[in-house]
């Protein structure tokens, strides 16, 4: 009999794992997948750490959560900047006075300032009702045109009037010369790769990969004196309510006999015409790589479907409504407690979802 059994080995998974076996807790973490880590996953070619699943780049202010992480894996010094190529014109990201200088030509955050008030939606004290009126309303109509609206239909496969104005939120402006997405205080990304690191965190831990947890579910429940389920809320209640809706992406992946193929990790592409939403050469996410190849990935969205990989939940009124009943029935069960962006339906970056583990390892002890 384990103290817990933990369905998934992904950063919540493994997170909440490490505090309980930290305090003498025993442990069994089975994952679907035949590898852990998640969508964290990395995969070593040509001497490049590869994200398999897109991206990640670990950012945070909570110095308890930069320390945790510390004990499993050195960071490197990498800073997110990327571009976005619209219309043949490269644009700096996030939108910054590099962006506002090759738009409008303008060289002052006051020109800047006004050149975006001249532009900007006035919604009149109401609330923006959509990702357009949001967008509009924060930054204008021309950034909105040549940087967003494109991207955001193809990423979402919708039109940014069916989208909630929440999403948009996350994106940052600023009037300095800053282009490092990030403003946070720790920032970087595992030298060895996250795989490596999650290989760290799970030390001493068993783990069984391979495993579909819900095609036997009362046999490995009866194995542990608490269940911690990661996976999709709606699937651990067999999608009584209905299927809740994700974006999802698929990945083309190819290496190029070139030691620098595009200059930059990251690469938007916002023009409606152009099938995927960026293209990410792994090498640049760890600075001085000396491969004299490199290793690129198309990132191109696809229809979403039960089996995919759910990356984006879709926070519109009809899935926020679904999964607050399946948070209903969570609330009910006293054995299995739900955590992690999946079970939770909300989109983490990583820190937030270690600080989630955190949180609901402390309320269980």
């Amino acid at each position: 009999m384990y103290d817990y059994l933990i369905v998934g080995a992904g950063m919540f998974g493994s997170t909440f794992a490490r505090l309980a076996a930290d305090d003498g807790k025993t442990c069994l973490i089975v994952d679907k997948r035949e590898h852990i880590a998640g969508n964290c996953h990395t995969e070593e070619k040509e001497g490049i750490q590869v994200h398999v699943y897109g991206p990640h780049i670990f950012h945070c202010n909570d110095e308890r959560i930069w320390s945790f992480v510390n004990r499993f894996a050195r960071f490197n010094n990498f800073r997110n900047q990327p571009i976005s190529v619209s219309d043949g014109k490269v644009y700096s990201l996030p939108f910054n006075m590099y962006t506002f200088n090759h738009m409008w030509g303008v060289k002052t955050p006051h020109e800047a300032k006004e050149k975006i008030a001249s532009q900007k939606l006035d919604l009149q004290g109401r609330e923006p009702r959509n990702l357009e009126e949001q967008a509009l309303s924060q930054v204008g109509t021309d950034i909105y045109e040549k940087l967003i609206r494109g991207y955001t239909a193809k990423q979402w496969m919708r039109d940014p009037k069916d989208l909630p104005a929440s999403i948009i939120k996350r994106l940052p402006v600023r009037l300095t010369w800053d282009n490092n997405y990030f403003n946070d205080k720790y920032q970087g990304v595992p030298e060895d790769g996250y795989t490596a690191m999650f290989e760290n965190m799970l030390e001493g831990i068993e783990v069984k990969l391979g495993v579909d947890y819900l095609a036997d579910r009362e046999a490995w429940n009866a194995k542990a004196k608490t269940v911690v389920f990661t996976g999709k809320i709606d699937d651990y209640f067999d999608c009584q309510f209905g299927e809740l809706e994700y974006r999802t992406l698929d990945f083309e992946t190819w290496v190029e006999d070139t030691d620098n193929y595009q200059g930059n990790a990251v690469v938007n592409y916002g023009d409606s015409d152009v099938a995927w939403t960026r293209i990410i050469e792994h090498k640049h996410f760890a600075p001085g790589n000396k491969s004299e190849k490199s290793v690129v990935t198309k990132e191109i969205p696809a229809t979403w479907a039960n089996g995919k990989v759910p990356y984006y939940p879709v926070g519109d009124e009809v899935n926020s409504d679904r999964y607050a009943k399946y948070r209903e029935l969570a609330e009910k069960e006293d054995k299995v407690v739900f955590g992690g962006r999946l079970s939770e339906y909300k989109y983490y970056d990583m820190h937030q979802v270690i600080g989630s583990a955190f949180a609901k390892y402390k309320s269980l002890v």
